[in-house]
């Protein structure tokens, strides 16, 4: 990880690492914007922000520009943009803060594990119920801006719906990134002793 983090700044500069940069800096322009009922503003740098997010990362795949510096930050800046997006909206009473409460808890399991396994060498990539979770999120954050005016079932209304699913597709996410990451330090494990004992020994 060591060498991870001094190679940061290497080739940052790409249009892939440029969008996570803005995307970046929609954060505090849409909480100010959110807070201060500003809600069209906000819908409209929320939604900029979603379209950098499913650029940047095709971008950096389609021209092979796949840095350290987008590794680290572009998951960075999607949990931080949910998660305040969706505090804002559960202080505006939207959405519940027993899902909030799940989902912060959720981003920082996996930012820590991620660092974990980043310090161990691996780069878990996100599997189809992580990126089905971020569209959910993405769905239910985009109707929450008009929660007043959406339909109920079952006395909860949509917006409501959606993020309870985006919160269970969350969770079966960090489920299968914490069977994948276990496999993979196992994996380790095994090759290292196949060497001739552990990582960790001292010599």
């Amino acid at each position: 990880m060591k060498e991870m983090l001094r190679d940061l700044g290497k080739d940052i500069w790409n249009v892939p690492n440029l969008l996570t940069m803005a995307r970046l800096a929609m954060i505090p322009a849409f909480i100010a914007l959110d807070l201060t009922r500003h809600f069209t503003s906000a819908l409209i740098v929320f939604c900029l922000a979603s379209l950098t997010d499913c650029l940047d990362g095709f971008l950096a795949r389609k021209n092979n520009q796949v840095t350290n510096f987008g590794k680290l930050f572009d998951p960075l800046a999607d949990k931080v943009m949910v998660v305040s997006a969706l505090v804002c909206h559960g202080i505006w009473g939207y959405f519940p803060w027993a899902a909030i409460a799940i989902v912060a808890l959720k981003e920082l399991y996996m930012v820590i594990g991620s660092a974990w396994m980043l310090n161990h060498g691996h780069v878990v990539s996100a599997n189809i119920f992580g990126k089905a979770a971020t569209v959910a999120f993405i769905a239910s954050l985009i109707l929450s801006f008009f929660h007043e005016k959406l339909p109920e079932g079952l006395g909860v209304q949509l917006d409501v719906i959606v993020l309870w699913i985006s919160v269970g597709l969350a969770l079966e996410a960090a489920f299968i990134y914490t069977v994948e990451s276990w496999k993979a330090v196992k994996a380790d494990h095994a090759r290292s002793q196949e060497k001739g004992g552990s990582p960790n020994a001292k010599k």
